[in-house]
């Protein structure tokens, strides 16, 4: 290795990195030009501290010399190289530099920018399609000599590229797609639609090597490294890893799920709001899965894994999201005859499911851009493709037009987003009763972060024509027919004809005589008892003699029932053409204390005519009662590195304590840790204040998240966006670094047990201050 030195970033000053190659003729020193050549390709956010490129793009390497190269005859070859066995067939290694002729079977290219006689500056360009990921450059001085190591350089896939093929038209979608480190993920049901902010954060200079390592840890990766490192040119390759790498079923993934309390030596999915925490987690337990993940929180360590890696992506909320188990695009729910759902369904339509889109081409489906553009890609782990607990690059334009025979996955996902939902009644004896077919229900308000804007934009119609049109009927009946030519998750194997799958019911049915409708007489607010209503209307001429069975369960989000809460049966003679409505009152202590793990109330009627025993009729809702706010007082702005003052308030609104109080900090670019404190009990119609103080080290838009955690409100979340300015060199606050942010390397939880929330506003700030 050769000596060399650096020059501190910091107040603003150039980052230079010098290596000396005393050992080459004419040589004399090497300058990375870090600080321009990662401006250039929007890595600076990333570091200025190591050399990290877009591939397909130049790059300046600058050689200094005791005289002036002669490039036709001077011998100065640089040697690019990745993975464990480098090849230059396998794309993984190449040769460039000077003389001009070693350059002509190169697939990286080189050019002289500057030739003088003290030095010289190379522009050096990758293909558009190398492989991506950590590079070794060595150089030597002839054609015989053994190369030398000198230097490294981290090599990405490029959205600003036209040759790549995650090339992402618009600078303001690369801004949002690629270079965001916050966002939105969408979660509740399609009535009550909820936002939960989330920290990407994946320009935190760790997490590129994280992203690296996880690759590597992948199992092709380690039974065949060469061929693994030769196709990480092919983001539909690299796409399929990560979805794969990012759960922990079948190898060293990041993220173990777990759908149901309790969990044990881990975290409740509920608690995660920040993907760097959790990859930070998993490197530092040598690869051993983080505890616990749910769908949209695997979706949001991917999406930072790809925005990472270079891959445009955005994360996709799918409401009303069905999991076909059997590749019918069919999906049976089966009742009681009180309106209860059994637990025994294989089969289940998730109030929601979370999801990324990556940006990217498919030459591998079509000569054409047919296929290009969005990619559903999903790393949660529910059913197997090609034998691999991953999903996808599944083209959404597939989906839309029913071409359920393409790679990768796309029968699940067209059922996720399409399928029809049939309801059964379970008899006393056993028998099934088949009460009605539902081809609308599924795939409601497919929902995404907006392009620069805080707000949900519906992409449903980028997904499914509208539901009941006679081209959403055709691609159905396209989706059945190309479905019966394919086998396997993954989509593209061909075999024989299979038997024909269920069609699809044609619309309009016969309405039904009685109609039933569950509404709110109030907004649901957790906490409080739940007032609703059933209303009952028949445009039949004669009377009828009703049996109404009410039921409340708790539900999973993924649509799984956990337990009765509460039930009614009311007997109702309804007149012709009157409507008649039935209280609904659920008490809060009936349902309070089974909601902390769990989504959302299902309300269902079902109603039998006493004199049509064979009449039934139903209505269901899912009710999401809504959580109190938190809040977080702060300045819109500040400068780089100078003391930032916030207030996190919350009141309980609750005729009982509040008791286990505890609140996390978190934010990329403001506490390079999450920061986690214990609080005093809130007492009823008291109100937490708790003042804190940290210093912003990175510039642009950051976000600052909130948790608070109690005995009742679990995961309650709030964020508040600042604009760091970069530093000027005017604040007098003492910085020498990064450690001195106020809440750095805080990874103990303080206890704050014994005091009031007006004691705590005033002890954290003295505890945690140390300059």
């Amino acid at each position: 290795m050769f000596p060399f030195f650096t020059e501190s970033p910091r107040n603003n000053q150039t980052f230079k990195l010098y290596l000396f190659v005393k050992c080459f003729e004419g040589l004399t020193m090497f300058k990375y030009n870090i600080e321009k050549n990662n401006r250039d390709h929007h890595t600076d956010e990333i570091s200025l501290q190591r050399l990290i490129v877009r591939r397909g793009q130049p790059f300046q390497l600058t050689f200094y010399t005791k005289r002036q190269l002669q490039p036709d005859t001077d011998t100065v070859l640089l040697v690019m190289e990745t993975g464990p066995s480098p090849s230059e067939a396998k794309g993984t290694s190449s040769t460039l530099g000077f003389p001009w002729r070693v350059n002509e079977k190169s697939r990286w290219k080189v050019e002289l920018l500057e030739n003088c006689p003290s030095y010289f500056t190379m522009g050096i360009k990758s293909p558009a399609d190398a492989s991506v990921g950590s590079y070794k450059l060595s150089i030597r001085r002839g054609l015989e000599c053994t190369p030398q190591p000198f230097a490294n350089l981290v090599l990405l896939f490029n959205p600003w590229c036209t040759e790549d093929w995650v090339y992402l038209p618009g600078e303001d979608e690369r801004k949002e797609y690629v270079m965001a480190e916050d966002g939105i993920i969408y979660r509740g049901s399609d009535h009550y639609i909820s936002s939960l902010e989330w920290n990407y954060g994946q320009f935190e200079e760790d997490v590129v090597d994280i992203c690296l390592k996880l690759l590597d840890m992948n199992p092709k990766c380690l039974r065949d490294a060469a061929e693994d490192f030769s196709a990480r040119c092919n983001p539909i390759y690299v796409g399929r890893v990560v979805s794969a790498m990012i759960n922990a079923n079948g190898d060293h993934g990041v993220l173990e799920g777990c759908w149901s309390p309790p969990y044990v030596g881990g975290k409740a999915p509920t608690y995660w709001d920040d993907s760097v925490d959790i990859l930070r987690l998993w490197n530092q337990n040598q690869c051993r899965p983080v505890k616990y993940g749910q769908c949209w929180v695997f979706a949001a360590v991917m999406c930072t894994v790809l925005r990472c890696l270079g891959i445009p992506c955005r994360v996709v909320t799918n409401f009303q999201s069905a999991h076909d188990t059997d590749k019918s695009l069919t999906i049976d729910k089966y009742y009681t005859d009180n309106g209860l759902q059994p637990k025994d369904s294989r089969d289940s339509v998730w109030n929601y499911h979370v999801w990324v889109e990556g940006w990217m081409k498919r030459p591998d489906l079509s000569k054409d851009s047919t296929y290009d553009g969005w990619q559903v890609m999903d790393p949660t782990p529910q059913e197997r493709s090609e034998g691999v607990h991953c999903c996808g690059p599944c083209p959404v334009k597939a989906v839309l037009e029913g071409h359920t025979d393409l790679k990768y996955d796309v029968p699940f996902v067209f059922a996720e987003v399409n399928a029809d939902q049939v309801s059964w009644m379970v008899m006393a004896d056993g028998s099934k009763r088949r009460m009605f077919t539902d081809s609308t229900g599924i795939g409601r308000n497919i929902s995404t972060k907006a392009v620069g804007a805080d707000r949900r934009e519906d992409i449903t119609a980028i997904y499914k024509y509208s539901e009941g049109s006679q081209r959403e009927r055709c691609v159905f009946d396209e989706a059945i027919r190309r479905s019966n030519m394919t086998i396997g998750c993954g989509g593209g194997i061909r075999v024989p004809q299979m038997p024909q799958l269920p069609q699809k019911p044609q619309l309009p049915q016969q309405p039904p005589q009685v109609k039933l409708r569950i509404g709110e007489r109030s907004p649901p607010i957790a906490g409080t008892d739940l007032e609703l209503y059933l209303s009952l209307f028949s445009d039949h001429s004669d009377v009828r003699q009703l049996s109404v069975f009410l039921s409340a369960q708790t539900m999973r989000y993924t649509g799984v029932p956990d337990c009765k809460v509460w039930n009614d049966v009311e007997r109702v003679k309804l007149q012709p053409r009157q409507e008649h409505t039935i209280p609904i009152l659920i008490p809060y202590f009936r349902y309070g204390a089974k909601m902390q793990d769990n989504n959302s109330l299902k309300v269902t009627a079902i109603v039998h005519d006493q004199k049509h025993p064979d009449e039934l009729y139903m209505a269901e809702v899912d009710i999401v009662p809504q959580r109190p706010t938190l809040t977080i007082e702060c300045d819109g702005s500040c400068e780089q590195y100078s003391v930032l003052e916030a207030k996190i308030i919350f009141r309980n609104p609750l005729s009982v304590a509040l008791k286990n109080c505890s609140i996390s900090v978190t934010g990329s670019g403001l506490l390079t840790n999450t920061v986690e404190v214990k609080v005093a009990d809130i007492g009823v119609g008291e109100c937490l204040s708790v003042p804190m103080q940290f210093k912003p080290y990175r510039v642009g838009r950051k976000m600052l998240l909130v948790d608070f955690d109690c005995d009742i409100f679990q995961n309650l979340k709030a964020c508040h966006f600042l604009d760091i300015r970069p530093y000027s060199g005017r604040n007098q606050t003492g910085w020498c670094g990064v450690s001195d942010n106020t809440f750095y390397g805080m990874s103990t939880v303080c206890h704050y047990s014994s005091l009031t929330p007006r004691m705590v506003a005033m002890t954290i700030e003295e505890e945690i201050l140390i300059e």
